[in-house]
């Protein structure tokens, strides 16, 4: 297998051309969203550059410490974009979403690095992009699942009260919600699933395969990682709704305002 080529700072900077072409589709259309493609262009380059220099240092220095404060950061950064997004929710379903991400996103990435890898979890080479990858999705999965709750309350907020009044307890009103909620979640990585080796090649075996790694090796690795992030969504979102939906009324059987 060739070794990966290296791309200059020259060739890397042809590609922001790429940038001015969506800004002239966006004009085109009359997308009013040029401020935006600006920022996250600039925050995507400053972002991963940093968190380039950041990398080299730890691979350079993998101390268990450097390993456990990119995770955290990984988390607590997973849990503010979520609750960000969902200012809706009150102080216990935030918590349950906290809690919910924070377990499921270290419990599979424990299992998937020492289990299905068999690398030790302070190995950065391993920890560190594959953890990205689990965690983030299941911030994905979190943030659209919430969202998708939430809009259901606000829609069915008369309904689920009229429910209430004929006797129907909390529980029956708001479980087909979560359901609903947790099957949105889900449906986008099951397509992923489903489209995989026919439509594309995904971006970590793409990787693997671009930096030498045989094909037969970064299919069995690009599998897994699908499996594990299918398994950290579910989890997630699961824990997320099915806890946080419980402090939506007393024991009373009262409905209590997000």
């Amino acid at each position: 297998m060739r070794q990966i080529a290296a791309i200059s700072l020259v060739q890397f900077s042809i590609v922001y051309i790429l940038l001015l072409v969506v800004l002239a589709v966006m004009k085109k259309a009359k997308i009013n969203q040029t401020k935006l493609l600006f920022v996250a262009s600039v925050r995507l380059t400053l972002q991963l550059t940093l968190a380039g220099f950041i990398l080299t240092y730890i691979f350079e220095n993998p101390h268990p410490i450097f390993i456990l404060m990119y995770l955290t950061s990984m988390i607590l950064f997973a849990i503010h974009r979520v609750l960000s997004k969902n200012k809706c929710v009150n102080r216990g379903f935030k918590i349950a979403i906290s809690l919910s991400l924070t377990c499921s996103g270290l419990g599979i990435v424990i299992f998937f690095v020492t289990a299905v890898v068999g690398q030790s979890i302070f190995d950065p080479q391993y920890v560190i992009p594959l953890s990205g990858m689990i965690i983030g999705n299941a911030m994905t999965g979190v943030n659209l699942a919430t969202k998708t709750f939430c809009e259901s309350l606000s829609e069915k907020r008369q309904q689920m009260e009229s429910l209430l009044n004929l006797g129907v307890t909390p529980q029956k009103i708001l479980l087909p919600m979560v359901n609903q909620a947790l099957e949105t979640a889900l449906l986008p990585t099951l397509n992923s699933m489903l489209g995989m080796g026919i439509v594309s090649l995904p971006g970590m075996m793409t990787g693997q395969i671009l930096s030498g790694t045989l094909p037969t090796t970064a299919i069995l690795y690009q599998i897994s990682i699908m499996i594990a992030i299918c398994a950290v969504v579910c989890l997630s979102v699961f824990g997320s709704l099915y806890f946080g939906y419980k402090t939506l009324y007393n024991s009373r059987n009262q409905f209590l305002y997000l």
